[in-house]
């Protein structure tokens, strides 16, 4: 008899481990941040939305598509890799500079929007606490070169270690810029439009997360936009301390919020299959070799990186 589904990554995986954790929220709009840097993609977006009305929904499309990949049945996932495909095969803009058509699904910009995504969710990951070592690292960016395979990639094509997504970053640079589009999703993100009483509710809790997000982007990226952000000693201390204080919520019930990915996948596979990345740790010490050193840069974060 087959036992249940676990998915396209199962409780084995870094990924799964990790996605349950409160900070992706985080990382989901330090993505938006950082993918509104490459001019044809935000076009992209801009052309087919009206990103002021469906900012919060397309962040909430995007946690439910990350959260079916994960945790739902490779069924599930398929159908869901399916559907995006589908909906990207229809959608074309206009590059900003060239005046020419182009289609949203080309590979360059769907590899742009992928790399983005899994380099902001580890970033805030590990720099907020999780203790991730460099293979636990690397194995968490080849394993969602699955996620890549579903909107339309090549997985071959797709970084497969932290290595190659630094690689890709310093390709792509030249590409990017802080244009109107980005501007715009930069006003959106740091002072979404609310009802006048909401207005306090707003400063006090959305704007320093926002802000949090935004600090967490590298140099470059603050240089595009032209606008300063804390010291990176700064964003480190503020990013440990909100991630204690977010993990600090039950998880239970945080994970009660519609539509209930994880809880769903701890029924399917049992309680052994709960989420924490803490339950990594032991695992470090075996997946991470000999020869790799702490690196501190500059900031108070620390990654890891092999001397050689």
């Amino acid at each position: 008899m087959a036992g249940p589904d676990p998915g396209l990554y199962g409780p084995e995986s870094v990924t799964w481990q990790c996605h349950g954790d409160p900070m992706m929220w985080i990382a989901g709009v330090r993505a938006l941040y950082l993918q509104a840097l490459h001019p044809r993609a935000v076009r992209g977006v801009m052309a087919n939305s009206v990103f002021a009305r469906d900012a919060w929904g397309r962040l909430l499309r995007t946690a439910d598509f990350v959260g079916t990949l994960t945790y739902g049945t490779a069924e599930a996932a398929e159908r869901a890799g399916e559907k995006v495909r589908e909906i990207h095969r229809r959608l074309s803009a206009t590059d900003p500079e060239t005046g020419l058509a182009f289609r949203v699904d080309e590979p360059g910009l769907l590899l742009w929007v992928h790399c983005a995504q899994i380099d902001s969710f580890l970033h805030v990951l590990r720099r907020s606490g999780v203790p991730l070592g460099p293979a636990q690292a690397d194995r968490y960016v080849d394993e969602n070169r699955v996620n890549a395979r579903l909107v339309g990639l090549d997985p071959a094509a797709v970084p497969a270690c932290t290595a190659e997504l630094a690689a890709y970053f310093e390709q792509v640079r030249p590409q990017l810029a802080g244009g109107t589009d980005a501007r715009a999703v930069d006003a959106f993100l740091h002072s979404p439009p609310v009802p006048p009483a909401l207005v306090p509710g707003r400063n006090l809790l959305w704007r320093p997360l926002a802000d949090l997000a935004y600090g967490s982007l590298p140099g470059w990226a603050h240089q595009l936009y032209g606008r300063p952000a804390p010291p990176p000693r700064t964003i480190t201390r503020r990013m440990r301390l909100t991630g204690r204080v977010l993990r600090s919520i039950p998880a239970g019930l945080r994970w009660q919020l519609p539509p209930g990915h994880i809880l769903k996948a701890m029924r399917r596979m049992g309680p052994g299959s709960r989420p924490s990345p803490y339950t990594l740790r032991t695992s470090a010490a075996i997946l991470d070799g000999p020869g790799r050193a702490w690196h501190d840069d500059g900031g108070g974060f620390k990654t890891w990186r092999s001397p050689d």
